[in-house]
């Protein structure tokens, strides 16, 4: 019984999150915004994604876009009312729209985007889903901060 509740503990919100981060630092070393995302059912990731735009000459090519599509065609369908995305940045508006089509049940972030994210746009995701923001969010900032500094030099 002890095991099964330090297995419950340690697949929470910050043990998926590390996982996304894990995607955003991926992108960061292809020179893509450092957004990492994973979409999880069952306490399973069944999808890891991160930013694509740049490698992919697509602008639609977010790590949720990608980690939405790959989980349906994972579950070979396209509700994912039962899974969580966890993602490294608020979702842009694009991916909202995404988001909410997909019926994901839980969306986790980790750190606003003040200047394109939904919440900014005052959108919602679906009316069934929960939202979290602010896990892990100073990890997700600090990378992209390092990011765009990188750049700027």
């Amino acid at each position: 019984m002890v095991l099964y509740f330090h297995l419950m503990e340690m697949f929470d919100d910050n043990y998926f999150m590390k996982q996304a981060l894990v995607e955003a630092q991926k992108a960061y070393e292809a020179e893509e915004v450092p957004v990492g995302a994973v979409v999880v059912i069952d306490n399973k990731i069944i999808a890891r994604a991160h930013n694509l735009t740049e490698c992919l000459n697509d602008v639609t090519a977010h790590a949720e876009m990608q980690a939405i599509t790959s989980a349906s065609h994972f579950l070979n369908g396209k509700y994912l009312s039962d899974c969580s995305l966890y993602v490294t940045l608020e979702p842009c508006v694009m991916c909202i729209g995404a988001i909410y089509w997909s019926q994901i049940g839980k969306i986790v972030f980790g750190a606003e985007d003040k200047k394109r994210g939904f919440q900014q746009a005052q959108l919602e995701a679906h009316p069934k889903a929960t939202v979290y923001g602010g896990i892990m969010a100073e990890d997700a900032t600090a990378l992209l901060r390092d990011f765009f500094r990188n750049k700027r030099t």
